[in-house]
C-alpha cells in the first residue's frame, strides 16, 4: 500500500502548523500506522525558516505528552505532487495554499482542505493564530486540533485502511 501524505500549513510554521504535524504523529503512532504515513508542516510565508517552533508552543505540547521537533519551511510547488492531502488552519492560509495550487500544472494529485472540516467538539471554523497571545492560546489551539485531527484521522483510515 502507497503510503498517505499528511502536510499541516499555517502562515508561518512554528505554532499551529507543527503543533498539528507532531500531534497527528503522536496519534498515528498510538495507532501503530505510522509506517503507512509521510507527515510534515509548512508555512505560507517565509519569515521563520529554519527556525525552531514558538517555545510557547514547543512548552504548551510537551506538557500533554507532544515533541514538536520540526523546523519551519515555506510551502513549495513540489509539495502539491507530494502530498495527499495539505490542511490549512484558517482561511487566509487556504486562499494562499489555493492561490498557489491553481498557478501549477499536475496540482490535482492533492486535497486541500481546512483543519476543521474535521472537527467534532469544537465550533470554531478556523484555528486561531496563537503568536500574539498569552500562553492560553496556545492551550486552546492544541484543544482544537486534538479534536480536529482525531477526525481527519477517523476520515483517513476509513477511507485508506
Amino acid at each position: 500500500m502507497e503510503r498517505i501524505s499528511v502536510l499541516f500549513v499555517c502562515l508561518g510554521n512554528i505554532c499551529r502548523s507543527p503543533a498539528a504535524e507532531a500531534l497527528f504523529i503522536k496519534k498515528i503512532k498510538e495507532r501503530g500506522i505510522e509506517d503507512g504515513f509521510l507527515v510534515d508542516s509548512a508555512g505560507t510565508g517565509s519569515w521563520h525558516i529554519g527556525k525552531k517552533a514558538d517555545s510557547r508552543m514547543r512548552l504548551a505540547a510537551k506538557d500533554r505528552g507532544i515533541n514538536i521537533t520540526s523546523k519551519a519551511r515555506q510551502i513549495g510547488k513540489n509539495d502539491f505532487q507530494t502530498f495527499n492531502y495539505i490542511l490549512t488552519m484558517d482561511d487566509s492560509n487556504y486562499q494562499n495554499v489555493m492561490a498557489l495550487k491553481n498557478r501549477l500544472i499536475y496540482s490535482d494529485l492533492c486535497k486541500v482542505m481546512k483543519i476543521q472540516e474535521f472537527a467534532n467538539s469544537f465550533q470554531e471554523k478556523e484555528v486561531p493564530d496563537p503568536y500574539f497571545g498569552g500562553g492560553e492560546g496556545f492551550d486552546n489551539v492544541l484543544d482544537i486540533l486534538t479534536d480536529s485531527i482525531s477526525g481527519f484521522l477517523d476520515y483517513v483510515v476509513k477511507n485508506h485502511f
